[in-house]
């Protein structure tokens, strides 16, 4: 998760209306498979980064998320929360929820719904930085 949390941090202010979220991903072996970051004006999302790397390593591998991955996309693309899942992604630990009232619960719902919800929280103190001023714009939020 903090390697999750320095990938964020790097791309804080530049990700337009959308939080600075990062994603590693790490196989069973315990070898990182795929990492990224919410890509400058918000888009791509970091776990779609993450998995466009790791591939088919993805599957059975835990992914490490500094914020809940989107439950619903405004754009009509597939949430981030079903590419984990189809993904094959065994676990999914997460370090904040989101504060979108849009957002918010709709991803943690979506993993666990699909047998993948590890903890929340995990280091979320150290990750709480990343959203302490993110203010989410509204229903078209990430």
């Amino acid at each position: 998760m903090r390697r999750a949390i320095a990938l964020a941090r790097a791309q804080v202010g530049l990700t337009g209306e959308n939080p600075a979220v990062g994603c590693v991903i790490v196989s069973a072996g315990g070898v990182v498979v795929g990492e990224g970051a919410t890509a400058r004006g918000g888009r791509p999302h970091a776990e779609e980064i993450a998995l466009d790397l790791a591939g088919v390593a993805a599957s059975g591998a835990t992914a490490y998320v500094t914020l809940e991955p989107c439950g619903a996309r405004s754009s009509g693309a597939v949430a981030c929360a079903d590419r984990l899942a189809a993904a094959g992604v065994a676990r999914v630990h997460v370090a904040c929820r989101d504060p979108s009232p849009y957002a918010a619960g709709r991803g943690l719902a979506r993993l666990a719904a699909a047998g993948l919800l590890g903890e929340v929280g995990l280091l979320a103190d150290e990750a709480a930085f990343l959203y302490a001023d993110y203010r989410p714009p509204g229903p078209a939020a990430r």
